[in-house]
């Protein structure tokens, strides 16, 4: 009985992990999308616009949450005096969201 539950505790640890795992891929995709859109919005191309995604998935690694990430990218959306608000970012996080669950899940 102690082994068949020693199993069980195995196998959810295990799951919790690779929970753990999809959810901070998921997080990094998202914000890499969000970087990559608005760098079209800054009229960032290629290797820039790469480079702007890598700078705001980087951000995320500051805290737990958005809201690092929220700071950098308004920060950069004054700089480049990009006609966005606040809330058109926040209303676009939970589209990226879905969609890098989706490409996140057909990797997988």
């Amino acid at each position: 009985m102690a082994d068949s539950f020693s199993k069980r505790e195995k196998g959810e640890e295990r799951k919790y992990e690779l929970d753990q795992q999809q959810l901070f891929k998921a997080e990094s995709r998202r914000n890499k999308l969000l970087g990559l859109w608005l760098a079209e919005i800054f009229g960032l191309t290629g290797d820039a616009a790469d480079a702007y995604a890598k700078e705001v998935v980087i951000a995320d690694l500051d805290e737990a949450g958005i809201e690092d990430v929220m700071r950098k990218v308004m920060k950069d959306i004054e700089t480049h005096k990009a006609p966005i608000t606040e809330e058109q970012v926040r209303k676009k996080i939970p589209e990226l969201d879905s969609i890098a669950i989706e490409q996140i899940k057909t990797e997988s």
